[in-house]
């Protein structure tokens, strides 16, 4: 096993939450890894993921494009704006909604783990 360069196509659909749409692309199924699991999330114009939380992993998401909010805390009631150029850390089992504000542009964000499981449970 060496260096792999994953191209768009290589990239395979994973678990997703609410509207959010997530492609492994540094997993153990499509590169091999082990320890880390990094993938590219699209949120749709307009739309949220539901409310959900990644277990002991966690989770770097760097926002290529778009204006992102995370809704965080035990009611949802704390707000984090994020846009292009920004990293957004979510600690281990933070309950949190990911948010796209506009209406016309998705927003685009890498995702890294510190697990290669997939751990996405969704709450209530």
């Amino acid at each position: 096993m060496g260096v792999r360069v994953v191209r768009p196509a290589d990239r395979l659909p994973d678990v997703g939450s609410g509207a959010m749409a997530r492609e492994a692309a540094i997993s153990n199924r499509v590169t091999g890894a082990e320890k880390i699991w990094v993938g590219y999330v699209e949120l749709p114009p307009g739309m949220r993921s539901a409310k959900h939380h990644h277990g002991e992993a966690e989770s770097a998401i760097y926002v290529i494009s778009g204006q992102a909010r995370f809704l965080t805390g035990p009611t949802g009631g704390d707000v984090h704006d994020a846009g292009p150029g920004d990293f957004v850390w979510v600690p281990p089992h933070e309950h949190h909604v990911e948010m796209n504000l506009s209406d016309t542009e998705p927003v685009k964000m890498v995702v890294s783990r510190s697990t290669q499981e997939t751990l996405v449970f969704n709450v209530e």
